[in-house]
């Protein structure tokens, strides 16, 4: 009789993945579902892009890199952090991995022993969690609400700070809020931590070129936390290379170190054509990519605009990524339709059900009263999944 380990029964299976599969599976069926489930641009990836990694490949690039990723793409991210962000690092101290949901766990294994703590503000990625679960380590949450754009103050995170605390990791932009931390915001939560040796910051910045107002600060700029800082990022988001896999830490030289031994004994070095092309990615002008950002700020304006006519949704206004996290208290505790909704995945699975429209209920997202919507998208699938949802609950029997 096959026996898990009590590590993979702490797990719980990504809920982003759950609605998608369910979305397939009703798409399977002959069912018209709009999915509004997962945060993946839905653009190509960009011409120059695809020839460099073309040009891996003819080159043959196909051999083992070196475990924490190829010089010059190391040397690419450098250049980028300091002409993006004003901080300087040396490719020693930068880890090539595979995605950058791998440089975190990559983090979090260099650092949390069993029972350390790690303070995660939620709303939160619904990764965060469950990889700390991974590592033997006890979430810490912070709460926060749409009436303070979903993001915790300095003093809640003083309050929070233990002897236990190890780190404390945040995504800015967020998934699934759509917020992000200003300069002056950030300032204040990193003299917290100056006070804090022994906490690590995890500086999830994945989102960070789609910011709609142009002023993305990494807390790594604050001198009196550069050595307690992991950034992390990727060109998943901005450059539409999900599935190509690369992430990239930068961290002090200490942590560094750590990153790299973990990922030589997991997976050693990320898929070469993919690195070879990143490096093309980030030297070329953002310019050449700004469509993109663009087409997101669009549909930013229609779904917020819709979303707003639908009865029983809170609406915040999302200054970054690709979301929004609406609250839906009105329904909960409610019985829609003869279905009870107890939380906002109850309300999610409704829409799926009653309205073919997948989003993801923000439970997983340490949220009980959130959904999250992805607008990565069309815009005449927007347009149609705001009408579906809006006709559905304006007919909808409540009791």
């Amino acid at each position: 009789m096959n026996k898990y380990s009590e590590r993979l029964n702490r797990l719980s299976f990504s809920q982003t993945f759950v609605m998608s599969n369910k979305v397939r599976e009703m798409k399977a069926k002959g069912l018209d579902v709009i999915s509004l489930t997962l945060g993946e641009p839905d653009f190509d990836v960009p011409p120059n892009i695809k020839e460099a990694a073309f040009a891996a490949i003819n080159e043959n690039f196909s051999h083992y890199s070196p475990v924490p990723g190829f010089l010059d793409l190391r040397q690419a991210i450098c250049e980028k952090l300091k002409r993006d962000n004003n901080l300087e690092y040396a490719p020693s101290q930068i880890c090539v991995s595979n995605g950058a949901k791998q440089s975190i766990l990559n983090v979090l294994a260099s650092i949390v022993d069993d029972g350390d703590e790690v303070i995660l503000p939620a709303p939160y990625w619904v990764s965060y969690d469950e990889m700390v679960k991974m590592m033997g380590g006890k979430s810490v949450f912070i709460e926060t609400s749409i009436e303070n754009n979903f993001k915790m103050t300095a003093e809640q995170l003083e309050s929070a700070i233990t002897p236990q605390t190890k780190a404390l990791l945040y995504s800015s932009p967020c998934n699934p809020s759509g917020s992000y931390y200003r300069y002056e915001e950030l300032e204040k939560i990193a003299n917290v931590v100056a006070k804090y040796p022994h906490v690590t910051i995890i500086s999830d910045e994945i989102y960070e070129y789609i910011n709609y107002d142009g002023e993305h600060t990494s807390i790594a700029e604050f001198p009196q936390v550069y050595e307690q800082t992991a950034v992390i990022n990727g060109m998943s988001k901005a450059f539409a290379m999900t599935g190509w896999r690369i992430g990239y830490s930068a961290c002090p030289a200490w942590l560094a170190v750590g990153c790299e031994k973990i990922q030589g004994q997991m997976t050693s070095g990320a898929n070469t054509m993919a690195q070879k092309a990143s490096v093309t990615a980030l030297k070329t002008d953002y310019s050449e990519y700004r469509f993109m950002i663009d087409e997101f700020r669009n549909r930013r304006e229609l779904v917020y605009n819709l979303m707003k006519e639908i009865p029983g949704f809170t609406v915040n206004y999302p200054e970054a990524a690709f979301y929004f996290f609406p609250d839906i208290s009105y329904y909960i505790e409610k019985t829609l339709n003869g279905k009870f909704i107890q939380d906002a995945d109850d309300f999610a699975m409704f829409l799926l059900d009653e309205a073919l429209v997948g989003t993801v209920g923000g439970v997983s997202f340490g949220n009980q009263t959130c959904v999250r919507f992805s607008y990565a998208a069309s815009e005449k699938d927007l347009k149609e999944a705001m009408k579906r949802i809006k006709e559905c609950l304006e007919k909808a029997t409540i009791s």
